[in-house]
């Protein structure tokens, strides 16, 4: 499960999370570690909060094409880690700010994806 994934990404505490959806944050702790998994009215209120699919969110299906995007990913990592980086406004970026950038990169292809798979199912994740 890519939860741990996504709430960080989006800067949220599991408590912060567990609000949200109306579950303990607890519970939000069991489903990131897989001691737990939601049930279909959690899953969808956390699918909701991130814009995914279930597929995504669980990380089932597309292994190949998921696998080809890490390695697209990866690229981007290593070609804005180079030495003369990335800039903004003529400063070069540090490494943390690098990481949140490959962070934000990698969660848009995720919701993008999701996306894309909630409308060939028709709208079901």
């Amino acid at each position: 499960m890519r939860l741990k994934e996504l709430r960080k990404i989006r800067g949220m505490s599991q408590a912060q999370l567990a609000h949200e959806i109306g579950v303990s944050p607890s519970a939000i702790g069991m489903y990131e570690q897989g001691r737990r998994e939601p049930d279909h009215e959690t899953l969808g209120k956390l699918c909701a909060v991130f814009h995914v699919s279930s597929d995504f969110l669980l990380g089932s299906g597309g292994e190949s094409q998921q696998h080809d995007l890490d390695e697209i990913i990866e690229s981007v990592r290593e070609a804005i880690l180079q030495p003369e980086g990335l800039m903004f406004n003529g400063v070069l970026l540090d490494p943390a700010d690098s990481e949140k950038i490959v962070d934000a990169i990698r969660l848009g292809i995720g919701i993008v994806l999701g996306q894309k798979n909630m409308k060939q199912n028709g709208g079901r994740s």
